[in-house]
């Protein structure tokens, strides 16, 4: 099996097919008669970060006779880029009747880059297919949602990603403490990329060396939260953004929007005008940590 040599467990033990795949029972199903048929529709699978969409997307591809093509989004998300890899891709003569082409985190897309996707879809849609995913599926325009078959990716319960770290430790004959392996999930979940990177960091010789204050620590969500109050040195929240390698922003305008009474020192209004102006912007700009950064810096002043 080519999908094992990997030194990454979250490559490593990514599922292969729909046997492997963990969670989401109530698409299996529909991914079943997919793959029996060898035919799919343009899908839209939209969820949180982590969650199984672009596994469950490459599960696709892999089990039917299909010419594809992965293209991510989040870096090639302008016109040119779209409309170049695309249009070269489905209109070349390929191997294989079908064509299926994979845009991992399409809500990076401009809405340009958008526009153009919906007219390659029209004009390829005899012999090529696209299964998109996305975090934020209303910002997605409604022509290609319209296009597309949408289904939301649900995370797995605890249990179930218990279950699997649990089989990752034991196939890499690894020493584990049950009450160190729930610490380890309860600390990343839902996003299951990030609860397996964190169980293999803690790995040293074969045992699993939990530092329990690192573990909670690394949940850069609340630490944030905690770090929005008047004293608060805006260089601490960069170099708290720099440790944890954030690159989607999206999510986190979220939080202060929805945690925004236990920060905002009853100026909640202020602080939401602030929080929408550069969540509006977010979608605009070209550095997205300068942006959100900026919208600290409003938020710190205001609750000052």
């Amino acid at each position: 099996m080519g999908e094992l040599n990997h030194s990454l467990w979250v490559e490593k033990y990514r599922p292969y097919n729909l046997q492997t795949y963990i969670g989401n029972e109530h698409l299996k199903d529909k991914v079943k008669v997919y793959l029996e048929s060898e035919d799919v529709p343009h899908l839209l699978l939209f969820g949180k970060a982590g969650t199984g969409k672009t596994t469950l997307a490459k599960i696709i591809t892999k089990n039917i006779d299909c010419d594809y093509l992965y293209i991510n989004a989040s870096d090639e998300n302008k016109v040119d880029d779209v409309r170049n890899k695309v249009k070269t891709f489905a209109s070349s003569v390929g191997f294989k009747s079908l064509k299926v082409i994979i845009l991992d985190e399409c809500d990076y897309l401009t809405p340009n880059a958008q526009a153009a996707l919906r007219n390659l879809m029209e004009t390829f849609s005899k012999h090529c297919r696209f299964i998109l995913t996305c975090n934020y599926v209303e910002r997605i325009i409604d022509p290609i949602q319209s296009r597309c078959q949408s289904y939301k990716i649900m995370p797995p319960s605890r249990k179930e990603v218990a279950l699997q770290l649990k089989n990752i430790f034991e196939t890499e004959n690894v020493q584990f403490g049950l009450d160190d392996l729930a610490l380890i999930v309860n600390a990343g979940y839902p996003d299951i990329r990030r609860v397996i990177n964190s169980a293999q960091r803690q790995v040293v010789d074969g045992k699993l060396k939990i530092d329990v204050s690192s573990v909670i620590q690394s949940d850069y969500k609340i630490k944030l939260l905690e770090s929005l109050t008047p004293t608060t040195k805006v260089s601490e929240i960069r170099q708290l953004l720099a440790n944890n390698s954030i690159t989607d922003y999206a999510e986190l305008y979220k939080l202060l929007y929805d945690e925004i009474d236990t920060y905002s020192n009853g100026k909640v209004a202020e602080c939401i005008l602030a929080i929408a102006e550069g969540q509006y912007q977010d979608v605009q700009v070209v550095d997205k940590e300068i942006n959100f950064m900026s919208t600290i810096v409003k938020l710190l002043r205001i609750i000052k």
